[in-house]
């Protein structure tokens, strides 16, 4: 399959979408009709089981079974349970992955526990232009631990430049989430190992839209969102996954009670459970869990191999299609132009940037804006066509030649971005 940008003449959007392997999976999201969604990267679309099945945890589990759901139905064992279906999305064995709280308590725990196996070392590597609740919550800790140092590459400066003997953790995000540059996982991890380091990687613009090596690439910590490409729904809960050689020495901050190696025995003292479950802090949130699962249940029928191709056709194809139709009108592409360093995302700088991509969201072409100046569009094959694409560019082409951006309808910027 061939398409804008390819060395050979492109096939139509419609051949495209003809051609497409996964074009049948759109029907089973529940989509806006109007709607082209391009933010499946900060928030994925809504699968229709979900409701379902969420319907039936609140009506039949929670309303008729009660506590006693928790053992009838299994709870207990969902953040393992889920944690499963991830792993093979991100280069992980069975009973690696482990499930639950908000990405940045996850990180938080991760970061604490590899610097408690990194004793006499006080030096934490990161990017400048790092996601910023990830730097918030190595501030944190640098308030915690005063004796911290936090060292942050500049934008195009390599990290590694930045490693040294008293380097304890290297904490970048594999794909930025502003260009949607992927890092070189392989080759950064060796670069830290060479250091005496370790490496804690965030990959919540990496699951479910690139394939990823975690135990190939020698990879210590991550962690990663349930609601973006993996579509698990708003403030869906997210995944730890700690290195098999590391998992039963390591301490984690936030012992809580079921990640005890015994929880109901109900003992004063913590006992951390075996493996990755010890990494549970509080009770698992079974609705939110409950829809991630479900929604983890569309990768039983495609690979990620497959996701990546029809990503790297799309994403290609919009770069072209918007520099070809675009040029002169203040578009600037702010991702790499090489299809293999660039994740499923595509950002253009404009001036007027948050005014154009309103005036797009008011079409119903929904991407998303990050300041100072950045459209960001994010293509998720799942769900998304070739034939939406091209309607997305012509949308974007009369917003830009009739400047139909400039109205204070879509300059007067909202809460939320």
């Amino acid at each position: 399959m061939s398409s804008v940008g390819s060395d050979q003449a492109p096939l139509s959007a419609t051949a495209l979408d003809v051609a497409d392997p996964l074009a049948s999976l759109r029907d089973t999201f529940s989509i806006p009709n109007g709607v082209i969604y391009l933010d499946g990267n900060s928030l994925g679309a809504l699968q229709k089981g979900i409701a379902e099945r969420i319907n039936r945890v609140v009506k039949q589990q929670w309303g008729e079974g009660l506590i006693r759901s928790w053992n009838d139905t299994d709870w207990y064992e969902m953040p393992m349970r889920v944690g499963d279906r991830i792993a093979p999305l991100i280069g992980a064995g069975a009973g690696e992955t482990v499930v639950g709280d908000s990405t940045s308590i996850s990180l938080f725990r991760v970061v604490a526990a590899g610097l408690g196996l990194q004793p006499g070392r006080n030096v934490i590597v990161t990017e400048r232009g790092n996601f910023p609740s990830d730097l918030y919550i190595l501030e944190g800790l640098q308030g915690l631990r005063p004796d911290l140092e936090i060292r942050q590459s500049a934008a195009g400066q390599d990290p590694a430049e930045l490693l040294d003997a008293r380097t304890a953790l290297l904490v970048l995000t594999q794909v930025d989430y502003k260009s949607g540059l992927i890092r070189d996982m392989k080759r950064l991890t060796d670069a830290a190992h060479s250091a005496g380091a370790l490496t804690v990687w965030d990959l919540s613009h990496s699951t479910g839209i690139i394939p990823v090596e975690l135990n190939a690439s020698g990879a210590d910590f991550a962690i990663g969102c349930g609601y973006k490409y993996l579509n698990g729904g708003p403030g869906a809960p997210s995944f730890t996954w700690v290195a098999p050689r590391h998992v039963d020495r390591v301490a984690q901050p936030l012992a809580g009670w079921l990640g005890h190696k015994d929880p109901f025995a109900f003992t004063p003292e913590y006992v951390p459970a075996p493996g990755i479950r010890r990494f549970i802090t509080g009770t698992q949130q079974v609705l939110s869990l409950a829809a991630l699962d479900e929604a983890m249940k569309i990768w039983e029928k495609i690979s990620i191999a497959q996701v990546r191709e029809k990503s790297t056709l799309q994403t290609s194809r919009f770069i072209a299609l918007v520099e070809a139709r675009c040029e002169g009108l203040g578009l600037t592409l702010a991702s790499p132009r090489e299809a293999a360093l660039r994740g499923g995302q595509v950002s253009f700088t404009h001036e007027q940037g948050y005014a154009v991509m309103q005036a797009l969201i008011a079409r119903g072409v929904i991407g998303d804006f990050r300041a100072p100046n950045l459209l960001r569009f994010g293509f998720s094959p799942l769900y998304l066509s070739f034939v939406e694409i091209d309607r997305a560019v012509d949308a974007l082409v009369e917003i830009l030649t009739t400047r139909s951006w400039d109205d204070t309808r879509y300059t007067e910027k909202r809460r939320v971005t």
